[in-house]
């Protein structure tokens, strides 16, 4: 049987480009790593989880868990009542 140029030997599917394999670097929770707990009176550290047009951002993007995740939408959400960041940016 002809063997086919897509796969090796052994059966693995070769990487098209020059034979590198795909990696990627896992995002780590920062309040889970021993970092400071979300705070609404702390609206410096909140920003960095804020797009530039207010949003707030996403766990796939920032790397929080799914458990700080939650808790640094409700702080970001009680610093915008008390008037600590913006709800929205122009």
């Amino acid at each position: 049987m002809k063997e086919d140029k897509d796969f090796m030997k052994d059966g693995d599917m070769k990487d098209r480009r020059a034979g590198k394999k795909l990696t990627y670097k896992k995002r780590v929770c920062k309040f889970c790593t021993g970092a400071a707990p979300a705070d609404y009176k702390n609206p410096d550290m909140l920003k960095r989880f804020i797009s530039e047009r207010g949003k707030i951002l996403p766990g796939r993007i920032t790397g929080t868990c799914a458990k700080h995740q939650r808790a640094l939408n409700r702080e970001i959400k009680r610093a915008r009542v008390l008037a600590y960041l913006p709800f929205e940016k122009k």
